[in-house]
C-alpha cells in the first residue's frame, strides 16, 4: 500500500514536467494502466487533468471531450491502449 502510494505521487511529480506531446500521452497511458486515475477522469476529468498543468487549454478540451481526431492530427494514430480513456470519454455522453 505505502509502496502504491510513492508510486502514484512519484507519477504526478513527473506528469507537471511533461509538456505538449509527452503531457498527453502520459495522461492517456496512466489512465490506461490506472483504475482509479480513469474513474477520476470520468468523473471531473477538468480537476483530475490539472496534474497535467503543461497542457494547453486546446489539449485540455481535446482530452476532456475525447476528440481522438484532434489528438491524433497531433500525435499520429493512437495505438489501442492510448485510445482507452477517448473511447470511454465517448461512449460517456457527458460533455
Amino acid at each position: 500500500m505505502i509502496q502504491e502510494t510513492v508510486e502514484k505521487q512519484t507519477t504526478r511529480a513527473a506528469a507537471k514536467k511533461l509538456s505538449g506531446r509527452e503531457a498527453i500521452l502520459a495522461a492517456l497511458a496512466r489512465a490506461a494502466d490506472d483504475s482509479e486515475f480513469l474513474a477520476r477522469l470520468a468523473e471531473n476529468p477538468y480537476d483530475t487533468l490539472n496534474e497535467y498543468y503543461t497542457l494547453t487549454q486546446e489539449e485540455l478540451a481535446a482530452l476532456v471531450s475525447g476528440d481522438i481526431n484532434k489528438i491524433e492530427s497531433w500525435l499520429g494514430k493512437l495505438d489501442a491502449k492510448h485510445a482507452t480513456w477517448l473511447w470511454c470519454r465517448l461512449t460517456q455522453e457527458k460533455w
